[in-house]
């Protein structure tokens, strides 16, 4: 049974656009690798036409990889996210109950996790702990530096 992944609209875009660089550009450019290591003669001792076999090898799996991703997508319909808990597609603001800290982060599929924009994966500890949870709430999470207590402050739409 193939496992469906969730992306938001913009992310099964970036997925397909790149699968149809990989089948254009990708496979064309390993053609020429191929082509350019077959003129060289004697192909039983030609570590270039390996390698430039090997490469092809990687990219169909990549191929096939993504193809399979994006069978089993499924986008994630905004109008049905329930504000009154923490799920995907949510901006949750939180704060470190030891050291007042407050943090704010939008929980996105895995594959659109990105530290630097405060969008953390609903796999990660962090947002495995906060999944289903109300404002108000006071949930411990395991992280590996230890247990945390975080309180949750406010739930709002992701604004993607």
């Amino acid at each position: 049974m193939a496992k469906i992944n969730y992306y938001t609209k913009e992310g099964l875009e970036r997925l397909k656009a790149e699968l149809q660089e990989l089948k254009t550009k990708g496979r064309a450019e390993i053609a020429r690798q191929i082509a350019e290591a077959r003129d060289k003669g004697d192909l039983s001792e030609n570590a270039e036409y390996d390698a430039a076999k090997d490469a092809q090898g990687l990219l169909e799996l990549k191929i096939s990889q993504l193809e399979e991703l994006i069978s089993n997508a499924r986008i994630i319909d905004e109008s049905n996210i329930d504000l009154s808990k923490v799920s995907i597609l949510t901006t949750v603001k939180i704060r470190n109950t030891k050291n007042g800290m407050e943090m704010t982060y939008t929980l996105v599929p895995e594959e659109e996790a990105n530290l630097k924009e405060n969008k953390i994966s609903v796999q990660s500890p962090i947002g495995k702990g906060l999944l289903g949870k109300k404002v108000g709430e006071k949930v411990d999470i395991s992280v590996p530096a230890g247990t945390i207590t975080f309180e949750i402050l406010e739930i709002s739409l992701a604004q993607l």
